[in-house]
Order: C-alpha cells, then sequence, then structure tokens
C-alpha cells in the first residue's frame, strides 16, 4: 500500500491525469477503496477519474460518510453516471441515509423507470427487507422448457443482480419455486421447468425485519432469496453481500449497546465530538442515577454497619461479583439471541440453565470468599473477634448475589424483546448497576440473619 500511496501522489503533484487514470484503471477496486482511505481529500478526483464502472463498483463499496463527502464534490456527470449506475439495493441504501433535499435532487438523475423503482424501494421502512431487494433478477414459467430458459437468461441474465438462483412465477407473478442454475445446466435441453420443481421454496416477506432476514439467511445457506409481499407476489431478491453488510451493522449496533451507549451510526473517528458526547452521555446519567440507590441502600442499614464495620470491607467485592456474573449472563444470552439459538418461548429453559450455573458460580465464589476471609484471620485480627460470622455472611452472600445476577442479565434481554425493545438496552453496564443495588440489601439481610445476635444487642 504504501508503494502504491507513494506512485499516486507523484502522479497527483505532476497533475498526470492521464497516468493517473491508467493507474487507477488498472488496480483493483479493494485497492482503490484504501488509497481513498489512506488520501480522504482525493477521493473525488480519484471516483472522477476512474471509469464509469469501475467508478461504480468503489463507490458502492465505500462507507456512508466517505460516499457522502464524495458525491459532494465530483462533477455532476459523475454524479449522473453513479446514480444511475448503482444496483437498486446499494441505491437505495445511499438515498436512506442522505437528507430529504439531497435524495430529492439525487432522484432527478435518475430515468422515469429508475426514479419510480427508487421511490417505490424507499416507502419500505427503513429496517424491512424491502429496502434491501433488487428487482434485479430472472423469473421464468413452468411451461418453459430448459432451451428456452437457457435463452432467456443469455437475453436478460446481464441485468440481473445474480443468475444463481432463477425464480418460477405463474401469469399473476405469484412465486411458484426457486430452481439453482446448476438443476438447469445439468438436464436435457426439453426438460420441462415444471419437472425441475420441488416445491421447497423459501421466501422473505418484504415487510419481515432485516435481522430475521440474516437469521434466514444463515440457516439455509443461501447466495439468494426471494421477496414477495403478503399475495405471495414476488417482488425482488436480497443477496447475501446485502445480508453481511447488514449484519456487520447489526453487530457494531449490539455491540455498542452493549458497553452502555447509543449506536454511534457513523465511525468512531468521524463522529463529531460533540455528537459522540451525546450518543454516551444519556446512559452514563442513567446509570449514575441508578448507582445513587447504592448510596441510599447503605444508609438504610447504617446501623447495621455501624455495630460491624468490618462489613464495609466486602462492599466493593459484593458488588463487582453480582455485576460481573449478571453481564456474563446479559452478553451470553443477548448473542445468543442474535444467532437465532434463543427466544422468548425458551424463558424456562434459559432460568433453569441459570438457577443451576448461578448457584455453581455463586457456591465457587463463596468459597473463595469464606476460606479468604479464614486464612487472613490466621495472621491478622482485622476481622475482629466475629470474623467467623463475617465469613459465613460473604460465603453465603456471594451465593445469593451471583444467583440473582445471573437471573436478572438472563431474563432482562428476554423481557425488553417482549416488550418489543432492543435487547441489547439491557447491556452489561445496566445490568451491572440494577445487580449492584439488590446486591447490596441482599448482602446486609444476609449479614442481619447471620449476625442477628450481634446486631440486636
Amino acid at each position: 500500500m504504501e508503494e502504491m500511496v507513494e506512485q499516486i501522489t507523484l502522479l497527483l503533484e505532476q497533475n498526470n491525469d492521464r497516468k493517473l487514470r491508467e493507474y487507477l484503471n488498472n488496480l483493483n477496486i479493494s485497492d482503490v477503496e484504501e488509497l481513498i482511505d489512506e488520501l480522504p481529500e482525493y477521493g473525488p478526483k480519484f471516483i472522477d477519474t476512474l471509469s464509469v464502472n469501475r467508478a461504480v463498483n468503489v463507490f458502492r463499496i465505500l462507507d456512508f460518510p466517505t460516499q457522502e463527502r464524495i458525491i459532494k464534490d465530483i462533477s455532476g456527470e459523475k454524479v449522473s453516471q453513479i446514480i444511475n449506475g448503482l444496483p437498486p439495493d446499494d441505491r437505495t441504501a445511499l438515498f436512506s441515509e442522505l437528507h430529504g433535499d439531497a435524495v430529492a435532487a439525487l432522484i432527478l438523475h435518475l430515468s422515469p423507470d429508475d426514479r419510480k423503482e427508487a421511490l417505490s424501494l424507499l416507502g419500505y421502512k427503513e429496517d424491512s427487507v424491502g429496502r434491501l431487494m433488487t428487482p434485479d433478477y430472472i423469473k421464468i414459467k413452468k411451461e418453459w422448457d430448459v432451451t428456452r430458459v437457457l435463452s432467456h437468461i443469455r437475453r436478460y441474465g446481464k441485468n440481473s443482480e445474480t443468475i444463481d438462483v432463477i425464480y418460477v412465477t405463474d401469469e399473476n407473478g405469484v412465486l411458484l419455486d426457486d430452481i439453482r442454475i446448476r438443476e438447469i445446466l445439468l438436464v436435457k435441453p426439453e426438460t420441462k421447468v415444471s419437472d425441475l420443481m420441488d416445491g421447497r421454496l423459501i421466501a422473505l416477506s418484504a415487510n419481515d425485519p432485516q435481522e430475521e432476514a440474516i437469521n434466514i439467511f444463515r440457516m439455509n445457506n443461501r447466495t439468494a432469496l426471494p421477496v414477495t409481499d403478503d399475495a405471495n407476489v414476488l417482488l425482488g431478491i436480497v443477496t447475501v453481500d446485502d445480508i453481511l453488510w447488514i449484519a456487520n451493522e447489526e453487530y457494531t449496533e449490539d455491540i455498542q449497546k452493549i458497553g452502555g451507549t447509543e449506536a454511534l451510526d457513523e465511525p468512531y473517528l468521524d463522529i463529531n465530538l460533540f455528537k459522540l458526547v451525546k450518543k454516551r452521555v444519556g446512559w452514563l446519567v442513567i446509570l449514575f442515577l441508578s448507582e445513587m440507590l447504592t448510596s441510599t441502600a447503605m444508609q438504610y442499614f447504617n446501623d447495621e454497619i455501624a455495630i460491624v464495620i468490618q462489613l464495609t470491607f466486602f462492599i466493593p467485592l459484593i458488588m463487582s461479583s453480582g455485576g460481573n456474573s449478571g453481564s456474563q449472563a446479559s452478553t451470553l444470552i443477548i448473542q445468543a439471541m442474535a444467532l437465532g439459538e434463543v427466544t422468548i418461548a425458551d424463558w424456562w429453559r434459559v432460568m433453569r440453565r441459570e438457577i443451576l450455573s448461578g448457584l455453581m458460580l455463586g457456591i465457587t465464589l463463596g468459597v473463595i470468599g469464606f476460606l479468604r476471609i479464614v486464612v487472613w484471620s490466621s495472621f491478622s485480627t482485622i476481622y475482629g473477634v466475629h470474623w467467623l460470622l463475617i465469613a459465613f455472611t460473604v460465603g453465603f452472600s456471594l451465593i445469593g448475589i451471583v444467583l440473582w445476577g445471573s437471573l436478572t442479565g438472563s431474563m432482562l434481554p428476554l423481557l425488553m424483546k417482549r416488550l418489543k425493545l432492543d435487547p441489547a438496552t439491557s447491556s452489561a453496564p445496566f445490568v451491572a448497576t440494577l445487580v449492584d443495588v439488590t446486591g447490596l440489601i441482599i448482602y446486609f439481610n444476609v449479614a442481619i440473619i447471620v449476625m442477628h445476635g450481634i446486631l440486636h444487642k
């Protein structure tokens, strides 16, 4: 890459546009993308210099902030060529990110048919499958023979997003089946399409959430899937490259939410500083106010703390253990839900597993905490004459708090999903804060039970 950057920089300094054009057009599109990342100020010039087809292919793999910056600075003719050259799904993805006035201006560059198609695709909800689909596909009739199918593919296949799968429809456009191209190529020319149909059809609904489409692609190992309306009329197809892009965005968004912040929507280094602070401050304020309940809980048990001051030594230990177990469970369940491994209907199975695992984890930490106090008391008098009771208090508290943290962390994402909210918002910091407060209540109540004779003299 360094060598390419040096060569490009030299050509730019020499204002040698002819050699620059030759050099860029001989690179892989991924190399051109990297050059735009390395020399962002020359991105518009690179796109303007490339041939139309290569400019379109480079532009479509750029991230949105780069696309937006470039499209503002390239020539009007190049804008028109790129907008018309983009596949419908990529064009829709770009339009859905831009402001309304920018979309209105760009749509004017489209032909009447493409304009109608773009407006139709933009009519679907922002996170629906309809926004991802392209109307460029090959459809055939069940009464055709293979000879006619191949002739049809030769004629229209160039404009199709993919010819790996061919779609069979009736006279009303209703989807009947899909057939892989290899099945057509490996039979005799006179074979009828109806003889190749097996009825094992998998289709997406235009109004399905994009997240659901990701799971369907993952489970069925497809490179493309048809999209239908409520009457099963074929509207378009969604290809795996778009699904991979959306899956990456969903994954990034979930990771950011799990970390206790709103989704950034832009690369970290590109987002405005004040916007970045705004995305983070909301959750921090909520968590800060929630943590104030910790001091309220401690004030409630002030008398007990005053009598056995040693109980305060273990508050950080208690709070962190409960929060950590809750964060673990929350992260595991959110990931399992994202992969389709766990649904709301599995709540009892999840609870049962977390009760058992929470108990085992709690007992493990409880024994370690108990032994820590016992061993330390052999060399020090810091825990006072009631060190054994304190050891039992910490041990039993850890069992209860880790169990409670595991249950809370595992059930919250399922509850959020049941309420039709994003499970990722039940993030690790949120669970940790909740368990911190309740953990203190558990700890001091266990202390009151175990040390009853001391605390109530």
